[in-house]
């Protein structure tokens, strides 16, 4: 197979939030809208991608920066693509362009059950930290 990985764009919304919602761990909520996605990707040009085999959508992570810090959400790759460095190479590419513009530090959150998910991350160098406390709205 040949993959691709490109800047995701607006028009790749339906593919990655069908892929979002198919990928354990991953939590899609209110604030996952096509036209919030697509001020994400305004405001953060250059560092949300996907992964193309062919025309399909086989992964995808969004990235932001606030000015200081950089954070990575919702990073998917389709179960029948895992295990060949995608996922590896998207968060890769994520961490390079957030230096690129003098981010150096990047967060993310996990959920606490998704073991896989925190195996990947500690695989590629990322550690857990037990001394936050994350808090929020409620939102319905």
């Amino acid at each position: 197979m040949d993959y691709q990985i490109i800047d995701m764009a607006v028009e790749h919304y339906d593919d990655v939030m069908a892929l979002w919602r198919e990928t354990e761990g991953v939590v899609v909520s209110s604030v996952d809208t096509k036209e919030n996605i697509m001020r994400l990707l305004e405001r953060n040009p250059g560092l949300s991608f996907v992964v193309l085999d062919k025309e399909d959508v086989v992964g995808a992570v969004l990235c932001s920066q606030d000015g200081r810090m950089g954070y990575l959400t919702h990073l998917a790759i389709d179960k029948g693509h895992r295990r060949k460095g995608l996922g590896r190479s998207m968060v890769g590419r994520c961490l390079y362009t957030l230096m690129g513009i003098g981010i150096r530090k990047c967060t993310l959150l996990v959920m606490q059950d998704e073991a896989g998910a925190k195996a990947f991350w500690e695989s590629i160098g990322l550690e857990g930290r037990v001394d936050l406390l994350m808090m929020s709205p409620q939102s319905k």
